[in-house]
């Protein structure tokens, strides 16, 4: 056990001073670091919410919208499906209450007809994780008076609630990366809730208005024949129009046409920038070809009327088409400031919603709060080293100081690892690495406490501590093994906070095991092969 090969020595060497070059960035300011040539290490170890500040913000889907989108979509499929197939039909509708979509088909021969052609926009969905089950996404039946019924499933509601989890969560991680805030934290809590963490944000309002945008942009024409303040005065816009208002504090009315020419889906490309000719901030965008084709035949056949940029359903801006906008691009103008320009470029950059956002819960953070913290976790950890280590000098002399070294590098390697994995710091991370600081030396209490007994039952110093090495092996293993395992569970079932704390008992689990077993057993050989002690210190 206290043989040590040249390459395990140099393996060793190489391990701490490792350890000692990914933790050593967190000693210095982050303004110092920036400098630092990248590649050098350079990260810092991440600090949370609750050590540096920053804002809190739990979100929920909103069902019932993300329903009638889906209804609504369901409804022009089924309108495009019984086309197709030249099948008349009467009384398409949708009813929200009981998530599903009706329509009577005129002539009793086609109904067998149109039921299979609407079977066709039902899809089997994989509940179980291991292939397609027998459940679909909409259930068709057909009834009386020749009346076919899509209605949307459980099993298909919930797939498309986490579809849109899962889309909610890419779109706000491409906002919030856009707008520069670092390592954020999203993850999905529950069956329809996104919990966002900013750690060290300032402009809280600004980012939460970021996020609350659904983002859906469409550019639709102006109904040039109506006027807008009428239709506002008797709510009755014309057949095929809507009436909408501009996103400023004006509330100015316009009169839309219901028809979509082009979607935000169709863009590739927004970015904030200034009017060559007056200076003001604007936003320029690019279609792909599919939208820059579209944009080109409306623009053609609406030359001199106006057209509306809408944005989640507020008119942004209403230009009039001057000549036909054949190359795919064009600039939003607005009277935007800055900011706003730069916030709308994001919006469309980073992709609509699929479903507004609700929030129910907002917590901000103060960076004083934060500060408090990172204090009072320094204190109990300096506290806890120091404690620790005078027990060990005490209680076992030349071989507990051996054991203090090994503390001091496992807590370099625990801030190295987690500086190099990118992990994010906690209170109760904290909270975890003073524990580890306990669990480190309980090793070492187990090899120094055999070490005694060997000596006790007159064996040699060398044999004696050969013997505590090799005969307490088996049981440091069993007992960090079991901790590790728990530790996984913890990660594995927990969230937020309970993570925290498993990654970095987890770590620092690891590290133990190596500085207890191998460092302190490396240091233990060469103090024997140097000094040849008689009598064992301990």
């Amino acid at each position: 056990m206290l043989q040590f090969p040249r390459w395990k020595v140099v393996l060793i060497l190489l391990v701490v001073i490792g350890g000692v070059a990914y933790a050593l960035p967190n000693v210095f300011p982050s303004k110092t670091m920036a400098d630092v040539p990248d590649w050098l290490p350079h990260k810092q170890v991440n600090l949370g919410l609750d050590l540096q500040g920053g804002a809190h913000l739990l979100y929920e889907i909103d069902e019932k919208q993300l329903v009638d989108d889906w209804l609504k979509t369901l409804r022009g499929e089924t309108r495009s499906a019984l086309r197709d197939d030249r099948i008349g039909y009467t009384n398409l509708q949708a009813n929200p209450k009981t998530k599903s979509v009706s329509v009577r088909i005129r002539d009793n021969s086609d109904f067998d007809k149109a039921v299979s052609a609407l079977k066709e926009l039902s899809v089997p969905i994989d509940t179980s994780g291991f292939g397609m089950s027998g459940e679909r996404n909409i259930s068709v039946q057909g009834g009386e008076n020749r009346t076919v019924t899509l209605t949307i499933t459980d099993a298909g509601l919930t797939q498309r609630i986490n579809g849109a989890i899962e889309s909610s969560i890419e779109t706000i991680r491409r906002r919030i990366d856009a707008f520069g805030t670092s390592e954020p934290s999203i993850q999905r809590q529950g069956r329809d809730r996104i919990l966002v963490q900013f750690p060290g944000i300032q402009d809280v309002q600004r980012l939460k208005g970021l996020i609350n945008e659904t983002g859906k942009l469409d550019f639709q024409m102006v109904d040039p024949s109506a006027n807008p303040q009428e239709v506002e005065a008797s709510k009755r816009p014309p057949a095929g129009s809507i009436l909408t208002y501009s996103a400023d504090d004006a509330k100015i009315p316009y009169v839309l046409k219901d028809d979509v020419l082009v979607s935000g889906e169709n863009l590739v490309d927004a970015q904030p920038g200034f009017d060559g000719r007056t200076g003001e901030p604007i936003v320029s965008f690019r279609f792909d070809s599919t939208g820059a084709k579209r944009f080109a035949r409306a623009t053609q056949e609406n030359v001199g009327l106006p057209f509306a940029i809408v944005l989640d359903g507020k008119v942004i801006s209403a230009p009039r088409i001057q000549e036909p906008i054949l190359g795919g691009s064009g600039q939003i103008s607005g009277n935007f400031t800055v900011e706003e320009a730069n916030d709308l470029a994001i919006l469309l950059r980073s992709g609509a919603l699929p479903a507004k956002l609700t929030p129910i819960e907002e917590r901000t953070v103060g960076a004083s709060l934060g500060a408090d913290s990172i204090a009072s976790g320094k204190r109990a950890a300096v506290i806890a080293v120091i404690a620790v280590a005078v027990f060990m000098v005490l209680a076992y002399g030349l071989f507990g100081l051996f054991a203090d070294l090994a503390l001091l590098l496992n807590a370099i390697l625990i801030f190295a690892a987690l500086s190099l994995i990118g992990a994010t710091l906690t209170l109760p991370g904290i909270a975890g690495i003073v524990l580890v600081i306990g669990i480190s030396v309980d090793s070492n209490v187990l090899i120094f406490e055999r070490i005694r007994e060997e000596v006790r039952a007159g064996k040699s110093p060398l044999a004696a501590i050969d013997a505590g090495y090799s005969r307490a092996m088996a049981t440091i293993i069993d007992s960090n093994v079991t901790t590790l395992i728990s530790t996984l569970v913890l990660f594995w079932l927990g969230s937020g906070p309970v993570r925290g704390f498993a990654v970095t008992l987890c770590i620092g689990i690891l590290c133990s095991m190596f500085t207890a077993v191998t460092f302190s057993r490396m240091i233990v050989a060469f103090w024997l092969r140097w000094t040849r002690p008689q009598v064992v210190p301990i």
